[in-house]
């Protein structure tokens, strides 16, 4: 059975103001919960970086935590611990976010928290020498975690030369040779008034709104800044490292995040490796017993994207995981799914997506991502119907899109054998 949304409680009604300087800020009150969520996106993220500078967005985001024009870094914390929500940040290849979520009581110090550390961070020195180590701390964390390591090696190689291959938090060369002041002049020059978006959802009073109008009013009035073009080429990379499991990722070149058939995209990972009762999580795991995680993702980007397949097993089991998982990718290609896991996989995606609109931290994220990365909101209603509307034959469609065989990338992590032998084992 489909959702249909006259029984769902009456989708709240968000207003958008564009100031004069091309700042955009979108308000969706919610009356009925205690708290709200506000976020400031900016439209720049490690896509953005030349190669001298990678990792200086998420280098920024952590300075801007460090202290401000009038608060040290001690009383950012004891601030943000006095409101008792959460104030936090984070970077993507495409853009940067600041949030915090408070009780309507606490909001309006949540917002002076928030704007003041988007609008006057103090980038010292000092500060600097003591940040980088953390950083450079997180980047052994990541090296050892071999899930986030095959998929950045992945993307390394399969964008190769492109700004979009190199890592979010940046290389260790990079930032031991960045200095405060070239990450303070980065801030000046890319958190531009055209590419900011400030999100606020939740119960909130009309001074709230006024406090975030007033504070985003003074930004210099500059256009968003063009990302640089990315090529994408098939590669195979692999990578040993003396761990327990091989962890290894499959990839094909798929859809940019505005893609019209992103929603279809969305059912096809499903159904192939997005729940308990997908295909490769029945057939890998279940009937095989030869791993404990696998599953499907897709990455958007503004101009490309990537579909994967990661799985986490034995030397010895990869040798019969791998074909299957190609003969399974291979069967779906030529033959689809049924009617069943289209109508089951449907379903499940509308109910994920729904359920997680009862969190204004959800509702602020998805105005703010739409309308950064769009350029538009896209309401709950839609999001249904566009659901709705995929169906066997537009999955079918885009499998045998996504799935050629001479497009498939390939990155593994552990004690590995020959790049050749993973391809004949794919082939």
């Amino acid at each position: 059975m489909h959702e249909t949304m006259p029984d769902l409680v009456p989708e709240p009604v968000y207003e958008k103001i564009t100031l004069p300087n091309g700042v955009r800020l979108l308000f969706e009150e919610i009356p009925h919960v205690r708290s709200a969520t506000v976020g400031i996106w900016v439209g720049c993220g490690s896509r953005l970086e030349p190669r001298h500078l990678s990792g200086v967005s998420h280098a920024l985001e952590h300075m801007a935590f460090k202290g401000t024009k009038k608060r040290t870094a001690e009383k950012i914390a004891a601030d943000s611990d006095a409101i008792g929500g959460q104030v936090n940040a984070f970077t993507t290849k495409e853009c940067t976010s600041y949030y915090a979520r408070a009780l309507r009581d606490h909001l309006p110090l949540a917002i002076d928290i928030i704007t003041d550390i988007f609008s006057s961070p103090l980038i010292t020195a000092q500060d600097w020498e003591t940040e980088r180590g953390v950083i450079l701390e997180e980047i052994g964390m990541y090296e050892d975690t071999p899930e986030d390591l095959v998929t950045e090696r992945l993307f390394g190689a399969v964008f190769r030369g492109c700004s979009l291959g190199r890592p979010i938090l940046g290389s260790a060369g990079a930032l031991r040779r960045m200095s405060a002041g070239q990450i303070a002049r980065y801030k000046d020059s890319h958190y531009r008034a055209g590419s900011t978006v400030v999100a606020l959802s939740g119960n909130f009073s009309p001074g709230d709104k006024a406090a975030l109008v007033d504070c985003f009013a003074p930004m210099a009035a500059e256009p968003a800044l063009t990302p640089p073009t990315s090529s994408l080429a098939p590669s195979f990379t692999v990578r040993r490292k003396d761990i327990e499991q091989n962890h290894l990722c499959l990839a094909w070149p798929s859809l940019p995040y505005n893609s019209p058939d992103r929603y279809t995209q969305q059912v096809l990972s499903n159904i192939l490796g997005g729940g308990v009762s997908s295909r490769l999580v029945q057939e890998i795991r279940e009937a095989r017993g030869l791993c404990y995680s696998i599953y499907t993702f897709a990455t958007g980007h503004e101009d490309t994207g990537l579909f994967g397949v990661y799985t986490a097993l034995s030397p010895e089991a990869e040798r019969k995981a791998l074909p299957l998982i190609a003969q399974l990718v291979g069967d779906f290609a030529r033959h689809g799914p049924t009617e069943d896991e289209v109508a089951r996989a449907r379903e499940q995606v509308k109910a994920n997506v729904l359920m997680g609109f009862e969190s204004t931290s959800a509702r602020m994220t998805h105005l703010a991502r739409c309308e950064l990365l769009l350029g538009k909101v896209i309401p709950a209603r839609e999001l249904v119907e566009a659901y709705d509307a995929v169906t066997r034959e537009s999955v079918c469609a885009l499998a045998r899109r996504i799935f050629v065989p001479e497009s498939l990338c390939f990155s593994a992590v552990g004690r590995l054998s020959a790049a050749s032998e993973y391809r004949k084992l794919l082939a």
